[in-house]
C-alpha cells in the first residue's frame, strides 16, 4: 500500500504540474473529483487571486472512501509570486503531505523564479547511487509545482493553440523536470456549478532533467507515457486560463482530476 500511495501522490502532483493557468486580475474557486481507474477516491480544491502583476494560489487534496480510510492521505500547498511577460516568477512555495500519523513539509524559498533555499521536514534521505545530481543551474529560472498553474496568456486569445505550446521548467525541492505541453484541440464542457463552454486541450509529456534515477521503472514509465493531458478553461472574461481537468495514466490505472464546481470573477 505504501507503493500505491507513493505512485498515486506522484500522479496527482504530475497532473497539477501539467496544468497552465493565466495571469489576469481576478479570483478563481474550484472543486474537483479525483478518480483512479474509474473509481472516485478523493477530492481536491484550488483557489487564488491573480492581480496587479502578482499571484497567490492555494491547493488541497484528500483521499476519501476506502482509499481514504486505509491511507488517511491528504495534502495542501500554497505558492506566491509575480507575473512575468511569458511565465510566473515564483517567490515562495510550501506543501505538506500527510498519511496516517506521519507528515512531511517541503518549503522552497525563491526570488523571481530563482531558488534561494529548500527546507524539508522531516529530512528526506534519498539514495544517491545512480541519481542525476542537482546543480545550481537546475534551481534557476524555474517554477514550483503550484506556480506552474499560473502563466501569461499568449496572443490575447486563451483558446489559441499557442497557449499549449510551452515547456514548464519545474523544480519540486528534490527534482528538476520539464512538463512539455502541445496543442491537442478544443472541446466543450459543462460543470455542475459555474463554467460551461469551450476548453483548450493540451497533451503533456514528462521530461526529467536532474534529481531523478534514470534506471527506475517509474521514471522510465513516465518518460514513455503519452497518455497525459489537461483541459484549460478561460476565466476573467477570456483574459486567463485555469485548470479544469487533468488525466494521467499511472502504473496502477488512469487518474483523472476534473472540476465539479468552477467559478471565477474579475476584479
Amino acid at each position: 500500500m505504501n507503493a500505491l500511495r507513493k505512485r498515486y501522490a506522484q500522479a496527482v502532483l504530475a497532473g497539477f504540474a501539467c496544468l497552465a493557468s493565466e495571469a489576469g486580475a481576478g479570483t478563481v474557486d474550484a472543486t474537483y473529483s479525483i478518480t483512479l481507474a474509474g473509481l472516485t477516491i478523493g477530492r481536491a480544491s484550488l483557489s487564488g487571486v491573480v492581480e496587479n502583476g502578482s499571484y497567490n494560489i492555494n491547493v488541497s487534496a484528500a483521499l476519501t472512501g476506502l482509499m481514504g480510510a486505509i491511507t488517511q492521505g491528504s495534502g495542501s500547498g500554497t505558492a506566491r509570486g509575480g507575473i512575468g511577460s511569458m511565465a510566473p516568477l515564483s517567490n515562495g512555495f510550501a506543501v505538506t503531505a500527510t498519511n496516517g500519523s506521519s507528515s512531511r513539509t517541503v518549503q522552497i524559498g525563491a526570488s523571481s523564479g530563482n531558488v534561494r533555499g529548500v527546507t524539508i521536514e522531516p529530512p528526506l534521505e534519498l539514495p544517491m547511487e545512480g541519481r542525476i545530481p542537482l546543480r545550481e543551474q537546475h534551481r534557476q529560472g524555474v517554477v514550483d509545482p503550484i506556480s506552474a498553474l499560473v502563466m501569461p496568456v499568449r496572443n490575447g486569445n486563451p483558446l489559441d493553440k499557442a497557449n499549449c505550446e510551452r515547456r514548464l521548467p519545474v523544480f519540486d525541492g528534490t527534482q528538476r523536470f520539464d512538463v512539455v505541453l502541445t496543442f491537442a484541440g478544443v472541446r466543450n464542457v459543462e460543470s455542475e456549478e459555474g463554467y460551461s463552454g469551450p476548453v483548450l486541450v493540451c497533451q503533456a509529456r514528462y521530461v526529467p532533467v536532474a534529481g531523478h534515477r534514470p534506471d527506475r521503472r517509474a521514471v522510465k514509465f513516465m518518460i514513455e507515457n503519452r497518455n497525459m493531458d489537461t483541459w484549460l478553461a478561460p476565466v476573467n472574461g477570456g483574459r486567463a486560463l485555469m485548470p479544469y481537468r487533468i488525466s494521467v495514466r499511472t502504473m496502477v490505472g488512469t487518474s483523472v482530476i476534473e472540476a465539479r464546481r468552477f467559478q471565477s470573477s474579475a476584479r
